[in-house]
């Protein structure tokens, strides 16, 4: 269907969410677990991290900064509105926004370039249950894993990590998405897994990489077995390999939080220290102005096709 020159196109940037306070830790948790509280000793790990980064993530600050770049990026004509997994506003939200607003149809972003039915999948179910039950058009963009700024980006990070470490230094890039269950492999074509391969192959061709490989971080504390191997593990047996400083870039985010600030930044980083290595990890492109160039142009793209 045409859009009308007086519907403005909706766009909805969706995130995970992340808990205002430490007081909102037990409550966030629970709606990441479906409803199941978790037990004391899950809950005291869990604000134990979020303390050691100062309370809170800056997930949300930037998340919204994020949404406010790319309307500014894509101006006259779309109307954005942010909707979040596990936190307010929740997707739903970010949708009412929208229709409010006068939009004639959604085009659904998340903010995460990798495409897996189990992560990426589950926020364009629940926008496109939201919008149908308003009677609107829906569509969600997949993945943007391989955009040549994207590519741009991460490898100019990369060098830039590369430049700070001692000259000569045997030095490895492992790159990095939050781990899945396993389970979620047979859904996706690509794979979560081989998409993430791609974006680290292409940042790696662009730099002229010669050492690196794909980790994977974050993994859930439940029975399944996850995507591996794990970033940790990696770092631990790179002194067997004669690797001296390690360089971790997270492509599969796109924002400081707890992943990176805790996961990477202080887990991570000890156990590079404790096996004597440098580690240095690349900045998070947030709201750099190209990133928010970038995600305007792919949801131009999804509104041209």
């Amino acid at each position: 269907m045409p859009d009308r020159p007086d519907q403005p196109i909706g766009v909805l940037v969706m995130a995970y969410g992340t808990p205002a306070s430490l007081e909102e830790v037990e409550a966030y948790y629970t709606d990441v677990r479906r409803g199941r509280q978790p037990t004391p000793e899950l809950l005291a790990d869990l604000e134990r991290r979020y303390a050691a980064i100062g309370g809170t993530s800056p997930l949300a600050e930037r998340t919204r900064a994020q949404a406010c770049g790319i309307g500014s990026c894509l101006g006259e004509g779309f109307v954005v509105a942010l909707g979040q997994k596990h936190a307010a506003p929740s997707i739903e939200d970010g949708m009412a926004t929208l229709l409010a607003a006068g939009a004639g149809r959604v085009v659904g972003l998340v903010l995460a370039p990798h495409y897996s039915a189990l992560s990426v999948g589950q926020y364009h179910q629940r926008a496109a249950t939201s919008a149908s039950d308003s009677g609107t058009t829906y569509t969600g963009i997949e993945r943007w894993h391989l955009h040549p700024v994207l590519i741009e980006l991460l490898a100019e990070r990369v060098m830039r990590a590369l430049i700070g470490l001692p000259p000569g230094s045997p030095v490895e890039t492992l790159f990095s998405a939050h781990s899945l269950p396993e389970r979620a492999l047979p859904l996706d074509e690509p794979s979560y897994p081989e998409q993430l391969h791609q974006t680290a192959d292409a940042v790696a061709a662009r730099g002229g990489l010669k050492r690196w490989r794909v980790a994977w971080q974050s993994a859930g504390r439940t029975a399944d077995p996850w995507i591996g191997p794990d970033i940790l593990e990696v770092i631990r047996r790179l002194p067997d390999d004669g690797v001296e400083s390690v360089v971790v870039c997270p492509a599969g985010f796109v924002s400081d939080h707890l992943e990176v600030l805790y996961d990477i930044d202080i887990e991570a980083r000890g156990v590079a220290e404790a096996a004597g290595l440098r580690l240095s990890r690349t900045p998070s492109l947030n709201d750099d102005p190209r990133f928010m160039a970038m995600l305007a142009d792919v949801v131009r793209s999804a509104v041209r096709s």
